[in-house]
């Protein structure tokens, strides 16, 4: 019987996932495990995945007797105490026998002819942190992956490639099972010994009960198990078909690819009117309905650039829709008024509650973004808002050396944003009578709580009004709150501190190193200038091996991993950011050596663009090209933003050429879907307007 294309089994699976998760279609990606903010002691919607609880209390499971947990430190350590990723390292004392990705899982696999568990996370995913507490924390479930299964930790992070190709496997397994079911993280893919998927899905709670209509992990092991003892050729079988189905979907990018568009310079017209469609035109931003205010809103920088392009061009319409989102964003929750720079998502319309991760490539680009609206407004709110947020990361998110980490975690003390919410008794405690009166007007600590109990502090109206009913300017108000802020930002920095991710990753730190680029310009502001090359030289001394080559991730002393596309393209594009600003030609200079290794060793000589890993990279099922700007650009987008600027600095036409094949790639699917790939729209249009003959 084949394991999961039986009727029975088929079934079942659609029951359990109908009851799971429903997440976001295939094509952007997004998890709802990912951006769906946690409630406690409500029943879970059908649907959904299980809030009800805090992590920090205890499951069904955990309450009954005989299901002993284990606590960290109290085994030997797994092979993952080798790694140097904050995540992995995390797992190193988990009775599970953890196995880094690598030829000595898959050559075990093999030699014992057993399948593989594969777990996908990283170190900010609340739900990643639940399952390990529940699950791989537990001795039961612990032996009995050990003795059934290899068992391989992933970190998504570092792993993108991975983590790209197990996610569409999830979203195929899914559409093929007709579950209805997304995507999401923590990932958890059955392989087969040969590395191909039979059964996918995400968080799985412990036992059968545990959460109302979720299956438990413990059986679903079980039944694979017993699955593969009575049947491996089948599940093979199987897998072969979710195989072939994974890499059609993505090959689907290197085949729209191949056919070749004109490069259009109205094509960003047509994107501006695809995300008009899309915006909010009261609170801001993009993708939102009124009637599910509670569908979470993501900052999505990419559109933002955009906006920033055409309003330096004195497209009105692109101006009103980046300032009114900007504002917004900046007056709610998701912005940490107390310490500066932006949480990962808000879970409702209005910007009013994060989920409270705080990610690097975030702040790195919404510092560019809200620079260059200052650059175009001159509103002092929006330097603001840089300053508090560059603040932040050289405060919290920089490593001694200069190099920037990854994250911070959304929870601490097993509670999420636990860290950042505040009771009225707690500021009224820390405060004299007139400085919290003015800041619960302010901050609207004078209504009700808005998070569960707590405040998330956030303007209750726009502080000019504010200001001019107090008969005081902004700037003045603003002096006030700033001491009140100092006073309460110290009180919470005594408080149990969320997990720093502190890896740093290549890619992630060009963003940065762009933000504090584009602040030094802008503000001529010659600090956030040194802190930008005090990175750029980090990565370059640290982050590249005896070739000359880009290593991906940094941590524990050691550069490892071999780099993609994306730390490529973002890490030149933070050099050339550099050099803009200050004319240094030892970044213009960097800049051209990546590429050229770059062009070696990613570039699609065939259909033009780079895929997302090196010709000499691990292979894999298949190897990947993304056209698509997302939380992060494309890198194949910042690929080409770097070699039109680097054609035009070097006076090297042909580096022109490159780009304009480049954009000619993702052009397919823009005229598909123009919002798809929104920033290089901007490059697209640029090119368009430049003869080819010229680039010849």
């Amino acid at each position: 019987m084949l394991f999961w294309r039986s009727a029975a089994t088929a079934r079942r699976r659609r029951t359990w996932e109908k009851k799971r998760l429903l997440g976001q279609s295939a094509a952007n990606r997004k998890s709802w495990l990912e951006r769906r903010r946690p409630k406690k002691k409500a029943a879970p919607p059908a649907g959904k995945i299980p809030t009800e609880k805090s992590p920090a209390e205890k499951s069904p499971a955990e309450k009954k007797a005989g299901h002993k947990k284990h606590q960290h430190g109290a085994a030997k350590a797994n092979r993952l105490a080798q790694e140097t990723s904050p995540y992995l390292l995390m797992h190193a004392h988990n009775p599970v026998d953890w196995y880094p990705w690598g030829e000595e899982a898959l050559a075990k696999a093999k030699a014992e002819h057993k399948p593989i568990f594969l777990s996908v996370g990283y170190s900010s995913c609340h739900w990643c942190h639940v399952m390990e507490r529940e699950s791989f924390l537990d001795e039961e479930i612990s032996a009995f992956l050990n003795e059934h299964f290899v068992c391989i930790k992933v970190d998504r992070e570092e792993r993108p490639d991975l983590d790209s190709i197990y996610m569409t496997s999830l979203q195929m397994y899914n559409r093929l099972t007709q579950s209805g079911g997304g995507g999401g993280w923590p990932m958890s893919i059955f392989l087969t010994p040969d590395a191909l998927p039979f059964f996918c899905g995400s968080y799985f709670p412990a036992r059968d009960h545990d959460r109302p209509g979720m299956p438990g992990f413990l059986t679903l092991l079980r039944r694979i198990q017993e699955a593969w003892s009575d049947s491996p050729q089948s599940i093979e079988r199987d897998a072969g078909v979710l195989t072939r189905v994974v890499r059609d979907q993505l090959r689907q990018t290197e085949l729209a690819g191949a056919k070749k568009i004109p490069l259009d310079q109205n094509i960003g017209q047509r994107v501006l009117e695809a995300l008009s469609k899309q915006f909010d035109a009261e609170h801001g931003g993009f993708g939102y309905s009124a009637a599910d205010p509670s569908r979470p809103k993501f900052p999505e920088p990419s559109n933002l650039f955009f906006l920033v392009d055409r309003a330096q061009e004195n497209d009105e319409k692109a101006q009103a829709m980046l300032v009114r989102t900007l504002e917004t964003m900046a007056a709610g929750g998701m912005r940490d008024h107390l310490g500066g720079g932006f949480h990962r998502y808000s879970v409702d319309r209005f910007w009013r509650i994060p989920h409270f991760e705080k990610m690097l490539y975030d702040n790195g680009q919404l510092a560019s973004v809200y620079a260059e609206a200052h650059a175009l407004t001159d509103r002092q709110d929006f330097r603001r808002v840089v300053e508090e947020m560059l603040a932040f990361v050289q405060r919290e998110m920089t490593a001694p050396q200069g190099g920037f980490y990854s994250a911070l975690d959304a929870e601490s003390e097993g509670e999420e944003g636990e860290f950042y919410r505040w009771k009225k008794d707690e500021v009224q405690a820390l405060l004299s009578d007139e400085e919290f009166s003015l800041f619960a007007e302010v901050y609207g600590f004078d209504q009700p709580p808005n998070f569960e109990g707590f405040h998330v502090p956030q303007f209750s109206r726009p502080l000019s009004e504010i200001a001019a009913g107090l008969n005081e300017t902004e700037s003045e108000l603003e002096k006030k709150l700033a001491t009140i802020r100092e006073k309460l930002l110290a009180a919470r920095d005594k408080r149990p501190r969320p997990l720093t991710d502190t890896k740093i990753l290549t890619g992630w730190n060009g963003l940065m190193i762009r933000g504090f680029a584009d602040a030094g310009r802008i503000f001529k502001n010659p600090a956030y200038l040194a802190a930008a090359e005090r990175a750029a030289s980090f990565v370059l001394e640290n982050l590249r091996d005896e070739n000359g080559r880009l290593r991906r991730t940094f941590g524990e002393g050691q550069a490892r991993l071999n780099a993609y596309l994306d730390d490529y393209a973002f890490f030149v594009n933070g050099l050339l950011a550099l050099h803009r600003a200050t004319g240094k030609e030892q970044w213009l200079q960097a800049a051209k050596e990546l590429t050229d290794v770059q062009l070696k060793h990613y570039e699609d000589q065939e259909h033009g663009g780079f895929f997302f890993t090196s010709d000499d990279h691990e292979k894999l099922l298949v190897r990947e090209k993304n056209p698509v700007d997302g939380a992060r650009p494309s890198g194949n987008t910042l690929a080409a933003e770097n070699l039109i600027y680097l054609a035009n600095a070097l006076e090297q036409p042909e580096l022109l050429e490159k780009a304009r094949r480049t954009a000619e790639f993702t052009a397919a699917y823009l005229e598909a879907s123009p919002s798809l790939s929104p920033r290089m729209a901007s490059v697209i249009a640029r090119l368009a307007e430049t003869p080819k003959k010229e680039t010849e």
